[in-house]
């Protein structure tokens, strides 16, 4: 029997100011064991973080209550723990890895730094020594070039070399118990497969247990023993892995596995006329160098782009991050410089300036992977929908509000909620918004930017189905771009394989994904649940 390591009983927490506290997490009980991996499931605000983060007391200060419950944590309840006493404990004999290591990792300081002084708090380890365990542990989770990437800033690496070196920090003291909470959600499925086997590996060396808290079930599939799942604040269910996806029991859980991308593409007419066509598309960004800035040679973003859309149709753009995706479709907006073919119903735009380019703007849409970076938090709904109008049209204010509320209830939005902020919003609500934005404007082409990587598979559904339904509705045409080929498969009906700015592959959707002829498409192919 394997010792257990961790055991909250009925723990409940709540936010606020004096009496006014609102109970967020309701008698949570949960138990981890040496060795032993739990995922924590649920969608954004179910209270997976807040359980999580109260085991080491991370929550804010003077904010956060911690109402009922008790934390044992190899026989010491952290609840009632010390400062001084939670300091021992935190980093050392448990280790956390956060969802954004940008957020968790200090700019201002390099990598190496940072390493450093984690193992020197921690475990009194020398400098000398110190860096010695620090370039081992970059070796360890698989960053190339440690010794170069030691004095590098966090800005300097990708996405996947980030979080490498968060698993790095989270692991080296060699903790007994290792929190990760939502470690993989921005990265792309070649690098997440990755970054969970040496979780997994990691795992194994050092014997430790995982708490492992996520809203995508396909990671739970892959790295859990057992499965506890929240849906507001509460647990619902817990069961082992297999048991829980062959058998679950809660309609809740029912609901989350039963929610992931399915259907197929809407129909499109074999006649439908072309719409956009892109031809030796090409985007080079110079690189300059010596004392006269001269260009010594070019980051080759996208070399020789080319595919046809109908109208009503959707060609998916797949690949890992910095293959090129969203820098074609920013190119195809006319948002970047570029050579080659950009034809729209037949009309060339390159070569356009801005006020020649304006007719096609209210024709041609985007909508952004991040709806809270993509939207003004100083405008309320109703500005930032109506804004696009407001620069192509002049209707009066009664119209104008008219339409934003046509449109608000086209997405299934209460047009009551328009003169609120999106700060007010769920992530699902924002990227709503978004897309009634675009959709206002009555446009022809849409070029959708990972609009759904951010949401929990149950909003993600949802926000597929209202795409699907307003594309069969208005002959929408699209160009998805996601890593997601799941979501890819339910909404393209062609796709395009990309890596390192260069079409790989492309074909219909579904003979692409049931039968990819190069090693690349079949390695993302092999790393999607669905296959």
């Amino acid at each position: 029997m394997s010792k257990q390591v961790l055991k909250i009983e009925h723990l409940s927490v709540g936010f606020g100011r004096g009496s006014d506290v609102e109970t967020v997490t309701h008698d949570v009980s949960l138990t981890i064991n040496q060795g032993e991996t739990l995922a924590l499931v649920g969608e954004s605000g179910s209270g997976k973080s807040v359980t999580a983060n109260a085991i080491l007391k991370l929550l804010p200060k003077g904010a956060a209550h911690y109402l009922t419950g008790s934390i044992d944590f190899d026989g010491t309840d952290t609840l009632k723990c010390s400062e001084r006493q939670l300091r021992g404990i935190r980093g050392g004999r448990i280790g956390m890895i956060f969802q954004e290591p940008m957020v968790s990792l200090n700019p201002l300081h390099k990598i190496g730094k940072q390493l450093v002084e984690v193992v020197s708090i921690h475990r009194g380890v020398r400098t000398r020594k110190a860096q010695e365990l620090a370039l081992q542990w970059l070796q360890k989770v698989g960053i190339r070039n440690p010794e170069q990437k030691l004095n590098a800033y966090p800005h300097e690496l990708s996405g996947g070399e980030r979080q490498r070196v968060m698993i790095a920090m989270a692991l080296m003291n060699e903790p007994e118990l290792l929190i990760a909470d939502e470690p993989t959600t921005a990265l792309d499925v070649s690098v997440q497969a990755q970054i969970l086997d040496l979780l997994k590996q990691l795992q194994q060396e050092l014997g430790m247990a995982m708490l492992f808290i996520t809203h995508d079930l396909s990671i739970v599939r892959r790295i859990a023993d057992r499965v506890c799942v929240m849906q507001s604040g509460r647990i619902v269910e817990t069961a082992p892995c297999q048991r829980l996806f062959s058998a679950p029991e809660h309609p809740y859980t029912q609901k989350l596995i039963d929610s992931d991308p399915k259907g197929f593409p809407v129909t499109v007419d074999d006649d439908a006329e072309e719409l956009l066509s892109v031809d030796k598309l090409k985007v080079w960004f110079p690189v300059t160098g010596g004392v006269f800035k001269r260009v010594i040679d070019h980051v080759k973003a996208v070399t020789d782009m080319h595919f046809t859309l109908h109208k009503g149709q959707s060609i998916g753009l797949v690949g890992e991050s910095g293959s090129g995706k969203s820098t074609t479709g920013m190119a195809i907006l006319k948002l970047v410089e570029s050579q080659g073919s950009i034809a729209y119903q037949g009309s060339e735009l390159q070569g356009l300036d801005r006020k020649q380019m304006l007719p096609y703007r209210n024709k041609m849409q985007v909508v952004f992977q991040d709806p809270f970076s993509a939207l003004n938090p100083r405008m309320s709904v109703a500005q930032v929908i109506g804004e696009g109008l407001r620069v192509h049209h002049d209707y009066d204010e009664q119209t104008l509000d008219n339409m934003i509320c046509d449109v608000m209830r086209e997405v299934e939005l209460d047009p009551e909620t328009r003169h609120r902020y999106p700060n007010e919003f769920s992530g699902g609500q924002r990227q709503r918004i978004a897309i009634a934005r675009a959709l206002i404007l009555k446009p022809e082409f849409v070029l959708l930017d990972e609009p759904t990587s951010s949401l929990d598979r149950t909003v993600q559904a949802q926000v597929l189905e209202l795409l699907k339904s307003l594309q069969e509705k208005y002959h929408l045409t699209y160009l998805f771009i996601s890593h997601d080929l799941n979501v890819v498969k339910s909404l393209c009906h062609y796709t395009i394989v990309m890596k390192d700015g260069e079409i790989v592959e492309q074909g219909d959707t579904q003979a692409l994904f049931s039968a990819p002829s190069q090693a690349y498409t079949q390695q993302l192919v092999a790393l999607s649940s669905f296959n």
